[in-house]
């Protein structure tokens, strides 16, 4: 019989990059028979081959989702009767143990290290986030204790859990490798920078605002959701002129109109408690996404980040507060185009062979087979 699986969160979209495109899709066309029940209420759908399934709920808050998500939607898991769970909220951990005692296998998938990222949350008092982090701590661990994987997509994540639970591992999300990728135009007068996905604080535009007065005739594409706080804060500084702001607008557009006219993709994002510093990581697709169009990267120099930099030659690393440095690589890339397209043919080179999602699907796939 067809192996059922229902992944369940209470926070994300349905249409998630890494829960629905890239995990619950790789699941469904290698047979499973796949179920992602999601809290939107929407209409339910197949897509991929993937049954999406809604709660009628929308949770009004932060903390109404967290207190009440798990009853909700236990109790349509229940219903759909799978045979795996893949839960990708933490807010769910509750609800991985009452799936236990039914009988089913248990899979979480820690998107973020959340002990880390709980004090850095402005949303809970700064004086509770500590007492906060270490509860989730000693409940996390409890119930990956009793569950049958864990799915990691940080290495100090997988350190700490594989001391719990025998079947943990990491997958990252690397990007879904498209072949037909779009022809770079670099004939210009005016050079291009581009940043897109999501804009805030932790990316740093602010620097690369800064660095852009000091390089003539290059302007800054941004595009992506930004909170209007952040928004009017860049408008203040001195450059914004040189910034060509889009907004939200479809990724099809960005492939095709964007990322054809820029000469390097900037991903400068901060010291964080995601990256431990300057550690860093391998789960932001940022980096990842600029190589596999086949551009050089200007980019954080975290330690993970800097050792792809050094192996591909795919770009340059910097201080992502530093705007002196930034505005060098900057006009690096620009004033030598030859070794700029060198360094996006090495970046798209190390995707294929190296960063991709056919990569880590094989690691899902096995854990599957495994559970």
């Amino acid at each position: 019989m067809t192996t059922k699986v229902c992944h369940i969160s209470s926070a994300h979209a349905r249409f998630d990059t890494r829960i629905f495109l890239k995990e619950c899709t790789s699941l469904a066309k290698a047979g499973y028979d796949v179920t992602f029940l999601v809290a939107d209420n929407k209409q339910d759908e197949i897509k991929n081959n993937v049954k999406i399934i809604s709660v009628s709920n929308v949770f009004a808050s932060r903390l109404k989702r967290i207190l009440t998500s798990p009853k909700i939607m236990l109790k349509k898991a229940i219903e759909i009767n799978a045979d795996i769970y893949h839960l990708h909220d933490p807010e769910l951990l509750p609800l991985a143990l009452k799936l236990k005692k039914n009988g089913k296998k248990v899979i979480f998938d820690s998107h973020e290290d959340y002990i880390s990222t709980i004090k850095g949350k402005t949303y809970i008092p700064r004086i509770l986030r500590g007492i906060v982090s270490n509860f989730y701590r000693i409940y996390e661990l409890y119930v990956c204790r009793k569950i049958d994987a864990v799915v990691c997509c940080y290495h100090w994540t997988k350190e700490r859990l594989n001391k719990y639970n025998k079947k943990c591992l990491l997958i990252f999300n690397f990007p879904i490798v498209t072949f037909n990728r779009p022809i770079l135009d670099k004939s210009n007068a005016i050079k291009y920078v581009v940043y897109a996905g999501g804009i805030s604080s932790q990316w740093n535009h602010e620097t690369v605002i800064a660095a852009l007065k000091k390089c003539i005739n290059i302007r800054y594409l941004l595009a992506g959701k930004c909170h209007d706080e952040y928004l009017d804060k860049l408008k203040t500084i001195s450059g914004w002129e040189k910034v060509d702001f889009y907004g939200q607008i479809p990724y099809e557009k960005i492939i095709n109109e964007l990322y054809p006219k820029a000469f390097c993709g900037i991903a400068l994002l901060g010291y964080i408690a995601q990256t431990k510093g300057k550690v860093g990581n391998l789960s932001n697709t940022k980096l990842f996404e600029y190589m596999m169009i086949g551009m050089p990267v200007i980019c954080t120099d975290f330690e993970l980040w800097e050792g792809i930099i050094k192996k591909w030659d795919c770009g340059i690393s910097v201080n992502p507060y530093d705007s002196a440095s930034v505005a060098d690589a900057i006009k690096y890339l620009a004033d030598n185009p030859d070794k700029a397209k060198e360094m996006g043919e090495n970046g798209r080179l190390a995707v294929l062979e190296e960063f991709n999602w056919g990569i880590e699907e094989k690691k899902l796939l096995a854990l599957y087979n495994s559970v």
